[in-house]
């Protein structure tokens, strides 16, 4: 069968890799992938948003699975337009539809999502644009470090953690003013400081069974010795080495398993690859 992987990082170069490596391919496009990757399949220059391009393409190549890596195109409704395409019909989407991939698309989303389904996560408060006197009020109820948060996408760089009061209240101006990260901003979560190593948790599903994937420990700052702002990523070790089959089954019970029982719940169908943020 042939593939389409979307996407250009280190992630999609790794995906490129192991799906190369499947008796089943017999042809992978990647859009637009990267120098690494471009050694596992064909790289295209294919637009997302113009339908009749994709759907030519998709129809011309025989495509038979869409793999999604980035976040942006599934909270754009990319898996959405295919599925609503007469002309797609059989093409199998890994990622999830567009109401579902808000749980990675909106931080506030996601937050209420676990409060409603008693999924343990970090207190918070959700502040809109013209709200930045009320959020300002919040700080000063809070003991630092604070944790600010564009509530949308922001390639990996929306937290900031300061304990420095004026910081944390520029920082908010920023992103409610649209200065900082655009719309993306437009909503900031102030959120409670938690202590710990930080863990990422994966799985698959098909919106009924899931299963877990190794963990990984992501290094986002940019500086030597973990230091700096964040970025998308720097790096990653995976399996995490403190991540034992004991922890690992506490992440099953109190958050896997809960996230994909809530999702059924609210009717909220998730088929693809599902990231935790952990501490």
């Amino acid at each position: 069968m042939n593939v389409l992987l979307i996407g250009s990082g280190g992630r999609e170069h790794a995906m490129a890799w192991k799906l190369a490596q499947s008796s089943l391919l017999d042809e992978l496009y990647i859009a637009p992938g990267n120098p690494g990757a471009v050694r596992h399949g064909r790289t295209v220059d294919l637009d997302l948003d113009d339908p009749k391009k994709l759907r030519s393409f998709l129809k011309e190549k025989k495509i038979k699975i869409i793999v999604v890596g980035p976040e942006g195109p599934l909270v754009d409704g990319l898996h959405d337009r295919i599925k609503a395409d007469p002309q797609l019909n059989g093409i199998t989407v890994i990622g999830p539809q567009q109401q579902a991939a808000q749980l990675e698309g909106s931080k506030d989303f996601a937050k209420e999502f676990m409060f409603r389904h008693n999924i343990p996560t970090a207190a918070h408060r959700t502040f809109r644009k013209g709200q930045l006197k009320e959020a300002e009020e919040h700080l000063d109820r809070m003991p630092p470090p604070y944790v600010i948060k564009a509530d949308g996408l922001a390639g990996g760089k929306g937290v900031v953690i300061t304990a420095d009061k004026k910081e944390a209240a520029r920082t908010i101006k920023g992103m409610l003013d649209g200065s900082s990260f655009g719309e993306a901003g437009e909503r900031v979560v102030i959120e409670q400081f938690l202590n710990g190593i930080e863990l990422s948790a994966f799985l698959i599903t098909d919106g009924e069974s899931f299963k877990m994937l190794p963990s990984a420990k992501d290094y986002k700052r940019i500086g030597a010795g973990d230091t700096g702002p964040n970025t998308g990523g720097m790096g990653a070790v995976s399996p995490a080495p403190f991540a034992d089959a004991a922890f690992m089954q506490k992440v099953h019970d109190r958050i896997a398993a809960p996230t994909i029982r809530g999702l059924r719940k609210d009717g909220i169908p998730y088929t693809g690859f599902l990231f935790m943020g952990l501490m």
